[in-house]
């Protein structure tokens, strides 16, 4: 059996920046980013990190019902809400063949709902548990994204969670790619998500990992910088719909980008430490799977989280693969990290840039760390490229790697 040709046919996200493009390229334009000081975590007197990008104007939409959203915390509401606006913008939102077991759906986040925590915490601390109710649980369990997008929807295909940090996006969009290539589905959702939580900003304070710079937030994240002082957390969600070529072109889908190439890999070697060599192989692969030379890519959409170990060895990695002509931006400095939802958002970012032919640059990025691989730093304004192929790269606590690659068709 040959293998599937795998096309974007719809596209959709809740960003800080923005959820329609128009709106979002509005906002990498204008050259400033989402960071903000957050007033609300000034009781968490442990928490030297000030600093976040929330999605601050997201709500559920009026149509969803209280049935609807019992199951949902608002890690799931807006991975739920991006998914349903990517399947109308496929065409597919009343389309009966979603609900046919011809659709699955790949999905994950690095958290569940931290509400949800909060209340199992105070049941664990003091036996009370006035906080929790039957939908407790499903609003904690790690899978609570891709459970709801399925039930939400009606979906009757395979359901394929990712929770692995950082690539839980990226690494959802790669294995539903796979399971359309295969033929085991004609269509997939796929996409990541993320709440925005203290204990996030937590979690990388204690590994001095977190920005600092609570007096000057429009300053961070730096990637790739010399004075980079960590990485900013965000929040939001992205989801693809991919769809086996021959399905889409039968219906009249438009074809938005096609997804040629996917690698994923593990350094093995340490939990928090990335490794050149993995990342530089994950990339490699990625190229061997869409049967492309390095000459091929004009565009990589890089990890950036602007941590020093991150930045270097994933830009040394970069310009073992491509050499120093390759241009290279990162959008973690206009939306922080994302963490669950980023490889879902840089996907869907690096198709509308490579379509537009107008690639954001870098913010924050005045004196290039000299340590961090020679490459084509996007700087400035911007960049008009036309170019065929790009590729996007995530890299996850856990030692985890992967890159996509996509393909213009327009």
């Amino acid at each position: 059996m040959s293998a599937s040709r795998v096309v974007v046919t719809g596209m959709a996200g809740i960003t800080a920046a923005g959820s329609a493009w128009p709106q979002v390229e509005t906002f990498l334009r204008g050259s400033r980013n989402a960071t903000r000081v957050m007033h609300e975590w000034s009781h968490y007197s442990d928490l030297a990190t000030r600093l976040a990008a929330p999605v601050d104007d997201f709500a559920p939409p009026a149509h969803w019902t209280r049935k609807q959203m019992r199951s949902m915390g608002r890690v799931a509401q807006l991975a739920v809400r991006a998914a349903e606006l990517a399947l109308q913008q496929a065409g597919l939102a009343d389309d009966a063949r979603v609900r046919s077991g011809a659709m699955g759906v790949a999905c994950g986040s690095s958290i569940s709902s931290v509400d949800a925590l909060r209340g199992f915490a105070e049941f664990l601390m003091n036996g009370q548990s006035a906080r929790l109710d039957a939908n407790s649980y499903l609003r904690l369990m790690p899978h609570t994204t891709v459970a709801n997008i399925g039930t939400f929807f009606g979906l009757k295909g395979r359901v394929i969670p990712t929770s692995s940090a950082c690539t839980s996006g990226s690494q959802a969009i790669g294995f539903a790619y796979e399971a359309i290539r295969t033929g085991r589905q004609a269509m997939m959702l796929a996409g990541g998500a993320e709440e925005l939580s203290p204990t996030q900003a937590m979690a990388f304070d204690l590994v001095y990992a977190a920005s600092r710079s609570n007096d000057a937030p429009e300053s961070v994240p730096r990637p790739y910088d010399l004075t980079r002082d960590g990485l900013v957390v965000g929040e939001g969600a992205a989801v693809l719909v991919l769809e086996d070529l021959d399905h889409a072109v039968a219906r009249g889908a438009h074809l938005h980008a096609e997804l040629v190439g996917f690698a994923t890999n593990s350094d093995g070697v340490h939990l928090t430490r990335p490794e050149q060599t993995t990342m530089q192989a994950v990339m490699q692969m990625a190229l061997n799977d869409a049967g492309l030379a390095p000459a091929a890519i004009g565009y990589v959409n890089g990890h950036g989280t602007a941590t020093e170990q991150g930045d270097i060895a994933e830009t040394q990695a970069t310009h073992a693969v491509f050499g120093a002509r390759m241009p290279i931006s990162s959008q973690k400095s206009y939306l922080g990290h994302t963490l669950g939802a980023c490889g879902a958002i840089e996907a869907w970012f690096t198709i509308e840039m490579m379509n537009r032919q107008w690639f954001a640059p870098t913010l924050n990025l005045h004196q290039l760390d000299p340590r961090c691989g020679e490459l084509d730093y996007i700087r400035g304004t911007g960049r008009n490229l036309a170019i065929e192929h790009a590729m996007s790269n995530n890299f996850a606590f856990g030692g985890i790697n992967t890159s996509l690659v996509f393909r213009r068709l327009a």
